[in-house]
């Protein structure tokens, strides 16, 4: 076996590695060739036969063996570190582990394997966290997406997956990303947050909620809408709550990340092809086969393609109240984007026809933004009201948000106003029993 300190790693970029972070490429690249000298020591037919406790201890056992046989090697380095840190070669993800157990983390952001960046409390930094060259990011990679059963390779070089946790991953390699292998882990925490820990962000008003409140109850449908990061899938989540407890929910996601406040729930993920190309399962097709499953409500994760059509006819016949997300910049592109998704579902449909399907269908949006300084507001509430004259949607606002400015910390200061517009969905409310106050409405 070649030695411990003559063997060499092909690393790629090293001039990455600033000097402060230096020792600790030393310390991950001694651990990698550790790593690969525990492997080529295990009896893995042995080691399949006993339990994951008595795994570990064999694994720590081998691994203190060889690190004694390397004392020279190794000398200056943190051995129980090191030990701990080989466990999670073996039974984990590696360098990321430190990371997976920070609940305060919400985004880890490979951009290869010497930089990685950590998002925390809306705030993004760079971690400390390195790998020792780009072949153990990948094979970190490797390991993260066969788990899932899943393949990486130049022949499919991008995954989006979900790991057992709720995390959403996506990993891209080369020859598509040009500084070697990148890996995004969107991570949700394991108690989703509810509306009052969004009122205590100041994401919301009280009186907001009281309104999305009602119109939660009285099944009038909402669409979200917003950027990547400003909390759409939280809103979503936190408004379940206010769904009567007897109604039976059925989610549908391409990736599975709703939480929802509700005891009554199916989850319906979709399905990629697999290696020989066949097996893929749509959103489309999934809610399509949700309305055989007797629903009170449809949610949909996020809608972005031709199941735009299926979610709105499921709202026009009888699906009053379900909710759905979808990528825009405001409430107009929002509906904008519902329109272009409709024309893709096959069918010839005029515009005319597509825009009162969507104003028949969906009541109220909602418009969540993420600021300046990682803060997620709220920033309009607006009701469809009908189509005017002209063919276009007439929309009111309810509520919003105004930024004045950003503080010393350049974080977004703002205030939330209720434009004085008195929805016409009170009337829905009222039928059935919901009467809320005109102060909410009251123009300030």
């Amino acid at each position: 076996m070649e030695s411990l300190s003559t063997k060499k790693l092909f690393v790629e970029s090293e001039s990455f590695v600033p000097e402060e972070r230096e020792a600790e490429l030393h310390f991950q690249k001694q651990k990698v060739l550790i790593h690969q000298e525990l492997v080529d020591s295990l009896d893995l037919s042995m080691l399949a036969q006993i339990s994951e406790k008595e795994l570990s201890a064999e694994v720590r056992a081998v691994a203190t063996e060889i690190c004694d046989e390397h004392v020279a090697v190794l000398e200056g380095i943190d051995r129980e570190r090191l030990l701990n840190e080989l466990l999670s070669e073996v039974f984990g993800l590696g360098p990321l582990d430190k990371l997976m157990a920070d609940p305060t983390i919400s985004d880890i952001l490979v951009n290869h394997a010497y930089e990685i960046h950590i998002e925390r409390n809306g705030q993004l930094e760079e971690s400390d966290v390195i790998f020792a060259d780009n072949q153990h990011l990948m094979r970190i990679i490797q390991r993260i997406v066969s788990r899932v059963g899943r393949r990486i390779d130049e022949v499919n070089p991008m995954v989006d997956a979900r790991l057992p946790d709720g995390s959403r991953i996506n990993a891209i390699i080369p020859p598509l990303a040009l500084n070697g292998p990148s890996l995004s882990i969107r991570r949700f925490g394991a108690t989703p947050l509810q509306i009052d820990d969004l009122i205590e962000n100041n994401s919301l008003t009280p009186e907001i909620v009281d309104f999305l409140a009602a119109v939660v109850d009285s099944r009038i449908s909402m669409l979200i809408s917003g950027g990547t990061g400003s909390g759409k899938t939280t809103l979503l989540n936190a408004l379940s709550n206010f769904i009567p407890r007897e109604e039976r929910l059925i989610t549908i996601e391409d990736s599975a990340e709703l939480i929802l406040q509700h005891k009554h729930v199916v989850r319906l993920e979709t399905k990629t092809e697999n290696t020989e190309g066949v097996g893929e399962i749509s959103q489309r097709q999934l809610v399509k086969n949700s309305l055989r499953m007797r629903p009170d409500r449809i949610i949909i994760g996020e809608v972005r393609g031709a199941e735009a059509l299926d979610m709105l006819q499921a709202m026009n016949t009888g699906h009053e109240g379900s909710l759905t997300t979808v990528h825009a910049n405001d409430t107009r592109d929002a509906l904008a984007r519902l329109e272009m998704m409709v024309t893709i579902s096959g069918f010839d449909l005029p515009l005319p026809v597509i825009r009162q399907y969507i104003a028949n269908g969906i009541g109220i949006v909602l418009h969540v933004s993420r600021l300046k300084g990682g803060q997620r507001r709220l920033t309009k509430v607006s009701e469809i009201v009908s189509l005017d004259s002209l063919g276009d949607y007439k929309v009111e606002d309810i509520f919003g948000f105004e930024q004045t400015g950003v503080d010393d910390q350049g974080n977004a200061q703002g205030k939330f106003y209720s434009t004085g517009y008195r929805p016409n969905c009170l009337k829905r409310m009222e039928a059935c029993g919901i009467k809320l106050s005109d102060q909410i409405f009251e123009n300030k």
